[in-house]
C-alpha cells in the first residue's frame, strides 16, 4: 500500500499536477454549469452569431501575436474596452431578457415553500373554463381574438397601451370585446388572475423566422410578447379559426378545447408539484399538430 501511494506521488509531481480541493472541485462544477447554461442561452438569441464573429476575430489576433505584428495588437489593445462597450449595448435586450428569467426562477421562494399545499393558484377553475369557452365560441365563427394571461411578469406597460376594462372574466364579455366592427375588438386582452385588466393593447412583433409566413400579425404579436415575458398567449385565427398557444417563445397551432384546457393549467400552477416548462417544447420552434 506504500508503495502504491508512493508511486502514485511520484507520478502526481512528474507531471505537475496540482493539489484539488474540494472547493476547488465545487468551483470547477459550478464555471462548468454556468458556460453550459450561457452557451444554451446564446444559441437562441443573436450573441450566437455574435460568437462567431467573435472567434473570427480572435484567430486573427492570434496570428498577429504569433508573428508580432505590433500595429494590429497596438489597435486591438486601444479597441478592445470600446468592443466590450459596444456589444453590450447591441446585447442590451437580451442581457435584460437573461437577468429577467434569472429573477423568475424563485430558488428562495422554491425551497422555503416545500410542503405548502395551500397554494391556490393564479386564477380559478371558472376563469379556466370561461376562457376556454369563449376561445371555441370564436373559433367557430372565425373571430380574430388574441388573450395574454399575466404570470410572475407585470404587463403594466402593456396595459397602459389599450383601454382599461376591469372586468371579471366570462366567455360572454370575451366575446363581445373581439367582436367585429366593436371599439374594443382590435388589438390584445390582458387577464390577470380573475379580472380582465385591458383590451386593445398593442404587444411587441417577434422576428423569429420559425414562425410561418402565412401567419399574420396577431400570431407574432402572440409570441413576441410570450418572448420578453413569461405569459401565455391565446391566438383564435380570423382566417382559419384556429386555435394557437404561444409560450416562452413557442407557438403550438391548431390545439382543440381539451389541449388549451390543459395548457392553461399548467400555468394555472394550482400545485407546487406542476413545473410548467417541461410541458412545453424547446423554445425558438413551432410545434404544428
Amino acid at each position: 500500500m506504500q508503495q502504491f501511494e508512493s508511486l502514485f506521488d511520484f507520478n502526481r509531481t512528474s507531471l505537475h499536477m496540482p493539489n484539488l480541493r474540494i472547493p476547488d472541485i465545487l468551483e470547477i462544477v459550478i464555471i462548468a454549469f454556468l458556460v453550459y447554461h450561457i452557451l444554451v442561452w446564446a444559441r437562441n438569441t443573436r450573441l450566437w452569431s455574435l460568437l462567431k464573429g467573435v472567434i473570427v476575430i480572435v484567430a486573427f489576433i492570434l496570428i498577429a501575436a504569433i508573428f508580432n505584428m505590433s500595429t494590429i495588437l497596438w489597435i486591438v489593445e486601444k479597441v478592445f474596452g470600446i468592443a466590450i462597450t459596444a456589444m453590450v449595448v447591441i446585447l442590451q435586450p437580451e442581457l435584460r431578457k437573461a437577468l429577467e428569467e434569472l429573477g423568475r426562477k424563485n430558488f428562495l421562494s422554491n425551497v422555503f415553500n416545500i410542503g405548502d399545499g395551500k397554494f391556490e393558484g393564479r386564477f380559478s377553475d371558472k376563469t379556466l373554463n370561461e376562457i376556454t369557452r369563449a376561445c371555441v365560441e370564436m373559433a367557430k365563427v372565425r373571430t380574430g381574438a388574441l388573450i395574454v394571461i399575466e404570470q410572475t411578469h407585470p404587463l403594466t406597460e402593456f396595459e397602459r397601451t389599450g383601454i382599461d376594462v376591469d372586468g371579471i372574466v366570462t366567455s360572454q364579455l370575451l366575446i363581445n370585446i373581439f367582436e367585429h366592427n366593436t371599439p374594443l375588438h382590435d388589438g390584445a386582452v390582458i387577464i390577470r388572475g380573475d379580472r380582465i385588466t385591458s383590451a386593445t393593447c398593442y404587444l411587441p412583433l417577434s422576428y423569429n423566422e420559425g414562425i410561418g409566413k402565412e401567419l399574420g400579425t396577431r400570431h407574432r404579436a402572440g409570441v413576441g410578447v410570450s418572448e420578453v415575458t413569461d405569459s401565455l398567449t391565446i391566438i383564435v385565427s380570423e382566417e382559419t379559426g384556429k386555435i394557437s398557444v404561444a409560450y416562452e417563445g413557442v407557438l403550438e397551432r391548431a390545439v382543440d378545447s381539451d389541449r388549451l384546457r390543459e395548457r392553461l393549467r399548467v400555468i394555472q400552477n394550482k400545485h407546487k408539484t406542476e413545473a410548467p416548462v417541461k410541458h412545453f417544447a424547446r423554445k425558438a420552434k413551432v410545434k404544428k399538430q
